[in-house]
């Protein structure tokens, strides 16, 4: 119950910010545009738990898996700018 309410409040939190960066920019964003401001977010979220992750663990092989899904996430937001 509490993750729905949390996914609730950050999509609330990132369609107010859709709106605001459209309303600096003298435009609305599109729905592409939104989707793929919403992904990044989301794709930077899960990057700071991964590093989070990272410093605490200690056996090399989570160690390893870590830094591999470190490295794909940051591949994945380069191409969503």
């Amino acid at each position: 119950m509490a993750r729905g309410w949390e996914s609730k409040s950050i999509e609330a939190q990132q369609d107010a910010a859709a709106k605001r960066y459209g309303a600096k920019k003298g435009h609305t964003l599109s729905v592409e545009d939104r989707e793929r401001l919403r992904r990044r977010r989301v794709l930077e979220l899960a990057r700071l738990r991964a590093a989070a992750d990272l410093e605490r663990a200690t056996a090399p092989a989570q160690r390893t898996m870590l830094e591999r899904a470190l490295a794909d996430l940051d591949r994945e937001i380069e191409g969503l700018r």
